[in-house]
């Protein structure tokens, strides 16, 4: 069990945020400035592309003691890596189709460098891999997902199910995690020790087949 004197300070966890942003191969960290306040961490600047905006987000993420963390990145492209909406939204099909295992009810429209993903899909990680591809797409600036799951009948079981799972995982304190079910909604409450186990807790519910909407109310406690 931590106690209060190992908590990091807020400078402590700025220099560890700014040392991860300097070690990530793929960041620019120059271009981009780190505020800490009560541990939680806002990230602002430009940067190329949206590639390395995740990029530097999960940086900040994975340092001990960040708390919550705030994207105000905005990608903004150097004028020779300007692509119009339509090239853009071809790349984007044509990973689409290269991966073969998106739904193709999945769809994606650019306006502005931005993509909205629509459509429906059977599996969170479907979703998932849809964000994915489309992060590796020159030109992309941002990334709205309004893809839903299909509906599929409760079960009862669902929430004990989860637990289950929780309790199985090395990686998290399962003891301190709650799990309620309605229909095949499903919310997270209770404490966790870092974001990485806010972010596998949520992981675990997802992978139940009858759940289509996690609320995950998870506390970082540290």
């Amino acid at each position: 069990m931590k106690t209060a004197g190992m908590q990091r300070t807020d400078h402590e966890i700025l220099q560890a945020v700014r040392d991860e942003l300097d070690w990530t191969p793929d960041v620019d960290a120059a271009r981009i400035g780190v505020a800490v306040d009560h541990g939680g961490v806002t990230l602002t600047g430009e940067v190329p592309s949206y590639t390395e905006r995740v990029a530097a987000t999960r940086a900040a993420l994975r340092v001990h003691g960040v708390l919550a963390l705030a994207d105000e990145l905005i990608v903004n492209p150097p004028a020779a890596g300007i692509l119009t909406d339509s090239t853009i939204a071809q790349a984007i099909e044509h990973a689409f189709e290269y991966a073969g295992t998106l739904p193709s009810t999945v769809k994606a429209t650019v306006s502005h460098g931005r993509v909205t993903l629509t459509g429906t899909a059977d599996w969170n990680y479907e979703r998932a891999q849809a964000r994915r591809l489309v992060r590796g797409i020159k030109g992309a600036r941002d990334v709205l997902d309004l893809i839903e799951l299909t509906p599929r009948a409760s079960a009862d079981a669902t929430s004990k199910r989860i637990h289950a799972a929780l309790l199985r995982n090395a990686a998290l304190d399962a003891q301190s995690i709650h799990v309620t079910a309605e229909g095949t909604r499903v919310k997270l409450t209770g404490t966790v020790r870092s974001i990485a186990e806010r972010r596998q807790a949520e992981l675990a519910a997802w992978a139940d087949p009858n759940v289509t909407a996690v609320d995950n109310q998870l506390l970082v406690a540290p």
